[in-house]
């Protein structure tokens, strides 16, 4: 049975924390939408400049919510337990949406009622704007998904799911999940303050059989130099590989792809992190680092990583 319109009612999240500079822009990208989102929270989450200010420029056009500083994740976490939308979308105060996005999610919803979430392509940008790069067409599952149509939309299942944890190329601010769902699992994990996000998206592909993917972009991530995945690499991929060793008990039970997908992207995370270790001069570190992947099965990459930083120290 096909969704009624009024049932889709969309609550889109802004986490912020110091966003004064850019969260104008990520606002009026929501308000700019060829469809109306259902309402709009922005969880601030103990800014210290005039983000509160600024916010408070668009009236009765969005809610605030103030907290103590406690993280991104528990700021969503916040923004969700307060949404009266069915459905959730997320965006980040220094990004901003297309015009289409929360149209294109609202009508497939309503005419496939079967969808477990939905995700889609987005633009890399710089802050500016400049284009870098495309998600989908720089992942293995989103090759693939574009070969299979020319159309807007595709349905992700099976093991291409799997290849999509490996290396996903839909990111939070496409993320369009029901609020139940997000609910019943608990939501973005609070001890990351690196990966959480991908964290959460695993645990949503593990229950999910039928994921809706837009093709086209449907968003601009932009790239800063003093994010804490750059200004920190180590820290960043030492969070990483926790969040994602975290999920291994969660996942006992799930189908193959899904377990073998969790576990490529630990194998891709652990050399990460050795070559980040070497880039620090770390070379015992980096050896410890790939060590682990002996024993954890992952076929003959596992090897051929060990042996490329082995040879790298040597």
């Amino acid at each position: 049975m096909k969704n009624k319109t009024n049932d889709v009612k969309f609550t889109v999240i802004i986490a912020v924390y110091n966003g004064a500079a850019t969260i104008a822009r990520a606002i009026d990208s929501i308000l700019n939408q060829t469809q109306e989102a259902h309402e709009i929270i922005i969880v601030d989450d103990g800014s210290t400049d005039n983000t509160a200010e600024v916010v408070q420029q668009y009236a009765d056009g969005v809610r605030y919510i103030y907290q103590d500083n406690a993280g991104v994740s528990a700021a969503r976490n916040n923004g969700v337990k307060h949404a009266t939308g069915n459905w959730i979308a997320f965006l980040d105060a220094d990004d901003w949406y297309y015009p289409n996005r929360i149209r294109w999610h609202s009508d497939w919803i309503k005419d496939d009622a079967k969808l477990d979430f939905l995700t889609g392509n987005f633009d890399y940008v710089k802050p500016g704007g400049e284009l870098i790069r495309r998600s989908m067409e720089s992942t293995l599952a989103g090759k693939y998904l574009l070969k299979q149509t020319k159309e807007l939309r595709c349905i992700m299942s099976g093991d291409v799911i799997g290849q999509f944890i490996r290396q996903h190329f839909g990111d939070t601010h496409t993320l369009s999940v029901p609020r139940s769902t997000f609910l019943e699992l608990g939501g973005y994990p609070t001890a990351y303050a690196v990966c959480e996000d991908v964290n959460f998206l695993i645990r949503l592909c593990a229950k999910s059989r039928r994921i809706g993917v837009v093709t086209q972009p449907m968003a601009a991530y932009a790239i800063y130099e003093k994010s804490a995945t750059r200004s920190n690499p180590l820290r960043a991929q030492q969070q990483t590989l926790a969040a994602l060793q975290s999920l291994r008990p969660q996942l006992v039970d799930t189908p193959k792809h899904i377990k073998t997908g969790l576990e490529e992207g630990i194998r891709h995370t652990r050399l990460d992190l050795a070559y980040v270790l070497l880039r620090e001069n770390q070379r015992l570190g980096a050896i410890k680092s790939v060590l682990p992947l002996l024993w954890e099965k992952t076929g003959w990459q596992s090897m051929r990583d060990i042996l490329s930083i082995f040879a790298a120290v040597l």
